[in-house]
């Protein structure tokens, strides 16, 4: 039986990451429990009313934050708020699948133009790895806006 998976994001506002990975993949901030939100309802104030509403103090509101693939098919987002900062390179990272099927300068070209649309997130951009035939199709090295390494691919 396979496994589900979840990946965790340390962070120092983690609604803040939640919402940037959000647009990054199109996922979506789930319902608090029990919670069945119309749609075009703000998910992320839901959460605020829910929270106050069994009594978490407002510092800790921002403490933990999750997103998911609205079609179930990506592991679930999970950040969680932390002290520290990043000290080093990840030891693990995501590939944004950006150009799947792509090869070339056109594989390059679509990367650059969500390299772009990330930027103006929030992102930053690290740098750009040329494809090298036969194994290296190319990609870019981004940061999202806690520091934490993901690639265009």
């Amino acid at each position: 039986m396979s496994r589900h998976i979840q990946v965790t994001f340390d962070a120092h506002d983690p609604r803040a990451l939640s919402s940037f990975w959000c647009e990054v993949l199109g996922y979506v901030h789930p319902a608090p429990p029990g919670v069945d939100l119309p749609e075009g309802a703000d998910p992320l104030a839901a959460w605020d009313d829910f929270l106050a509403r069994i009594g978490v103090p407002e510092e800790q509101r921002n403490t933990r934050s999750a997103i998911e693939d609205p079609d179930g098919h990506g592991p679930r987002l999970f950040f969680q708020q932390v002290p520290e900062d990043k000290v080093a390179k990840n030891r693990v990272h995501l590939d944004v699948r950006a150009a799947p099927g792509l090869a070339g300068e056109e594989r390059m070209a679509a990367l650059e133009r969500e390299c772009d649309r990330l930027v103006a997130l929030g992102a930053k951009r690290l740098r750009r790895h040329e494809p090298e035939p036969p194994l290296g199709a190319g990609h870019i090295v981004m940061a999202d806006p806690e520091g934490n390494e993901f690639c265009l691919d």
